[in-house]
């Protein structure tokens, strides 16, 4: 059992992890700190929107906090307003408050225990795993932990490939588009935006855009130039031969076999998207599965198709989105970017349009880059994950997925597992795939808490 245990990170995963431990019965105190960076506790940037346009993409009766509440979310929001169905889809602001309450009932219910909790609003800045414990250095502090465990939740994107210095210092090229969306003011100019990239976060952004400045118009470029699948307006029954399907991939981990069996129980499904959502208790068990040759083939051919069939939208913002390309504020373009450069009158895009040779330019007012989570630890700017992989405590992840660690989050290095240092959340997608999302979330922190507080 570890008694003093390291937290770092600020945003639901860390909040949920202390959650868990607090829940705990124990013999004597915990000692636990917490390294939240700033910011409001739980919150993150995963939830850090004031904006009420941004949704969550799953309904309200499966995001609750902790695991042994799955319903709590939706308690919450009923409390507000008893009509909030758990088929909703709720602003993403609401969870966030859901969150910050949470957080604060969990660290009240800690001191009325006798727990010794000490929330840090620092960054770490380095850390030193060892066998029997965990240095870690946060300015001119020095702790020595039993064991620490990073939930650092979405690391901040690198900007791509060929985007000049000048686009980059003009200002005009945007990375952090929830920095962005945090700060921006009602405007009538008729901005030029491009976003680079379709997912969940590309909609959001043209969304709140699209309404603070009603006089500009959006040309989005992605590979394909699709936009992710659509929820149902009501939450669909549960495919009922997964079980078989389930066994079927078991038994031929390779990805060819297993889109022809995805292909054959699509077609006698009643709607594609009971298949999908069937697999998500199992995808994690299956991706474990897959030899490295087979990931690889899937990242570079399937990955596009079943993060845009997985992650989808709530039928909100798709109608929404549709009404921006009716009225001519949005067009979608496909295609391979090339580069961004620094104009006269602003910035230029050149990129290949899909099943085309030649390069084709885009001049815009503002670029705002949307392509998903960047995990690759190999190029990240992040200090603490910089100062570990020089330092050869961990071992990134070789499909640049996050940190290379065991399934139950242990990390890697050497080939060996650290037995004290920990991560959750988005750091394991490359061990774990589905490792994103609040219910994936949560699990990993109860198992991670039944860990640390295992009696020897």
């Amino acid at each position: 059992m570890f008694r003093r245990v390291a937290i770092i990170g600020g945003g639901a995963a860390g909040a949920t992890l202390l959650s868990e431990l607090l829940e705990r019965p124990v013999a004597q105190p915990l000692h636990l700190d917490w390294y939240t960076g700033g910011g409001t506790l739980g919150r993150g940037i995963a939830y850090g929107t004031r904006s009420e346009r941004h949704l969550l993409n799953v309904r309200a009766a499966s995001m609750g906090m902790v695991a042994s509440r799955p319903g709590g979310f939706l308690e919450y929001m009923q409390k507000r307003d008893p009509n909030i169905s758990g088929a909703d889809f709720l602003p993403r602001c609401w969870y966030g408050d859901y969150l910050e309450a949470e957080t604060a009932n969990a660290l009240a219910r800690a001191k009325s225990q006798g727990h010794d909790v000490r929330v840090v609003p620092y960054q770490v800045d380095a850390m030193v795993p060892e066998n029997d414990g965990v240095t870690i250095f946060q300015g001119e502090t020095t702790t020595r932990v039993e064991a620490a465990v990073l939930a650092l939740g979405t690391l901040p994107p690198c900007p791509l490939p060929h985007v000049d210095d000048a686009a980059l210092a003009s200002g005009r090229y945007v990375t952090q588009p929830w920095s962005l969306l945090a700060d921006v003011k009602p405007d009538q100019q008729a901005h030029h935006v491009a976003i680079i990239g379709l997912g969940l976060t590309a909609v959001d952004v043209i969304v709140e855009l699209a309404a603070l400045w009603p006089n500009a118009r959006f040309t989005a470029l992605s590979r394909h130039g699709l936009l992710p699948e659509v929820h149902p307006d009501n939450a669909s029954l549960p495919y009922e031969d997964s079980d078989e399907l389930v066994e079927s991939m078991r038994d031929a981990p390779d990805i060819r076999t297993w889109m022809h069996l995805l292909r054959d129980a699509i077609a006698n499904a009643d709607d594609w998207r009971q298949v999908v959502d069937s697999l998500r208790p199992h995808t994690q068990s299956l991706w474990g599965l897959l030899p490295r040759a087979e990931r690889a083939r899937f990242l570079r051919h399937m990955r596009w198709a079943w993060e845009r069939s997985r992650h989808r939208l709530p039928p909100q913002v798709a109608q929404a989105i549709g009404k921006l390309e009716e009225e001519g504020r949005l067009q979608r373009l496909s295609g391979r970017l090339h580069g961004v450069t620094l104009g006269e009158r602003g910035l230029q895009l050149a990129f290949v349009p899909r099943g085309r040779q030649q390069a084709s330019t885009l001049d815009a007012d503002l670029v705002v880059q949307s392509v998903g989570l960047d995990n690759d630890v190999r190029r990240t700017q992040h200090p603490l994950l910089q100062q570990l992989v020089t330092n050869g405590h961990i071992r990134p992840d070789p499909f640049g997925l996050g940190i290379d660690a065991t399934p139950d989050g242990r990390l890697l290095h050497d080939g060996s597992a650290w037995p004290r240092l920990f991560a959750i959340g988005s750091m394991l997608r490359g061990t774990l795939w589905e490792s994103t999302a609040m219910p994936e979330i949560r699990q990993q922190a109860r198992q991670m808490a039944d860990h640390l507080l295992e009696r020897e």
